[in-house]
C-alpha cells in the first residue's frame, strides 16, 4: 500500500509517496481504507524530529482519519466491514490503510462527509478536555482564545459558545478575524506578528486587558505561544485558569510573579495522554462533542482539501500559520 512517508528528518519538502506493507487487524484492532486524513500543528513537528515521539522511519505523519472499515480482528463486535469510521492516532494515518484500536474509532455520522470526519476528533477533543477537565469553564466566564482561526482555535470559540462563555479570539489578520466571528466568537483582536519590543508586549496586554473587561478573563486558551503568553497571561483574572495548548509561535518563558499577584492557575493541556489514561472519561468527552455535533453547537470548518500526492502542501501551510480552520489531505475518493 502507498503511504506519505518520512524518510529523514526535515520540512515537507522531504515527504514522498511510498510503498508500506499491507496492515492486518490484530485482537480488538480494525484496518481502515482511509478516505481522508486532516493535518495538525505535530504533523509539522513530527516529520523534523521535533515532537515528543519519534516515530521509527520510514512513517507517515497524520494523526486523524475517516474511511472505511476493510477488516475487523478478533473480538471485535462494535464495527464490520464497510462501515464508516473515523479516528485519532499519534501518527500513521497518510496511508491507504491504517491499523487502529477499535476503541479509538467511532462510526462517521451518514450525514457527514469523511473530510468532516477527519476534523472533529483531535482538534474538539483537544478543546473540550481542556475547558472541561482543565480549565473547569462555567456560564459567564470570560474566555481569551490564541491562535482562534486555527482548527483547535475555532474548536475553543464554538465550544466556549456552547457552553455558555463570553469569547473573544485573537488572530493575526482580518480575513482571520472573520472566521472567527463566523464561528460565533463575541469580539475580536487582532494582533501583530511576533517577536515584540518590550513597548509591542504592553500594548499587546493593554488590547488584551481592554477585551477582558474590569474582571480579566477566566480562561486563556493558548494554542500559540511565544511572545503572545505573557501579554495574555496579564490579561487573567483573579483566580483564572491559563490553559497551554501548543507552542507554534516558540515555547514561552512566564514570569511566575504574575501567577502570583493574580492567584491564577498555569494548566498544560495533553489530550493523548489524558486519553490513554481516563479513556472512560474521554469517551464522555467524545459522547458529548457528538451530541453537540448533532445539535448543531459545533460543526468542522474544513476550508481546504489537497490531493494525496499533496500531502506536504497541506503540511507546509501548517507550519506558516496560514490554516484557516482544518485542512485536510484526500486520500481516496
Amino acid at each position: 500500500m502507498k503511504g506519505l512517508l518520512s524518510r529523514a528528518p526535515g520540512g515537507p519538502e522531504t515527504l514522498e509517496i511510498g510503498e508500506l506493507p499491507e496492515p492486518a487487524a490484530g485482537a480488538g484492532e480494525v484496518v481502515v481504507a482511509v478516505k481522508a486524513c486532516a493535518i495538525n500543528y505535530p504533523d509539522v513537528l513530527i516529520i523534523e524530529d521535533k515532537y515528543q515521539f519519534k516515530p521509527q522511519r520510514p512513517f507517515a505523519p497524520g494523526g486523524e482519519f475517516a474511511g472505511v472499515v476493510d477488516s475487523v480482528g478478533e473480538g471485535v463486535t462494535r464495527f464490520k466491514v464497510g462501515d464508516r469510521v473515523m479516528g485519532n492516532s499519534g501518527n500513521g494515518a497518510l496511508v491507504e490503510k491504517f491499523v487502529a484500536k477499535a476503541d479509538n474509532v467511532y462510526p462517521v455520522p451518514e450525514e457527514r462527509s469523511f473530510e468532516e470526519g477527519a476534523s472533529m476528533l483531535l482538534t474538539y477533543g483537544t478543546t473540550i478536555h481542556a475547558l472541561v477537565d482543565r480549565g473547569h469553564i462555567k456560564e459567564g466566564d470570560n474566555l481569551l482564545v490564541l491562535g482562534a482561526a486555527g482548527g483547535v482555535g475555532l474548536a475553543a470559540v464554538e465550544l466556549g459558545k456552547a457552553f455558555g462563555a463570553r469569547v473573544v479570539g485573537a488572530v493575526s489578520s482580518e480575513e482571520k478575524a472573520q472566521a472567527v466571528r463566523d464561528a460565533g466568537a463575541d469580539d475580536v483582536i487582532i494582533y501583530g506578528r511576533a517577536p515584540f519590543s518590550k513597548d509591542e508586549s504592553k500594548a499587546l496586554a493593554d488590547q488584551f486587558k481592554e477585551k477582558g473587561g474590569k474582571a480579566g478573563f477566566q480562561l486563556v486558551y493558548d494554542a500559540v505561544g511565544g511572545d503572545y503568553a505573557e501579554p495574555a497571561l496579564r490579561s487573567i483574572g483573579w483566580e483564572g485558569r491559563y490553559l497551554v495548548v501548543g507552542f507554534p509561535a516558540g515555547i514561552p518563558k512566564l514570569p511566575l510573579n504574575l501567577t502570583l499577584l493574580k492567584s491564577c492557575d498555569v494548566a498544560g493541556v495533553f489530550w493523548g495522554a489524558f486519553a490513554a489514561r481516563e479513556p472512560e472519561r474521554n469517551r464522555a468527552n467524545i459522547q458529548q462533542l457528538f451530541d453537540m455535533w448533532a445539535a448543531g453547537k459545533i460543526a468542522p470548518r474544513v476550508t481546504e482539501v489537497f490531493p494525496f500526492e499533496k500531502g506536504g502542501d497541506a503540511i507546509a501551510k501548517m507550519a506558516a500559520r496560514g490554516a484557516i480552520g482544518k485542512l485536510v489531505v484526500r486520500v481516496a475518493e
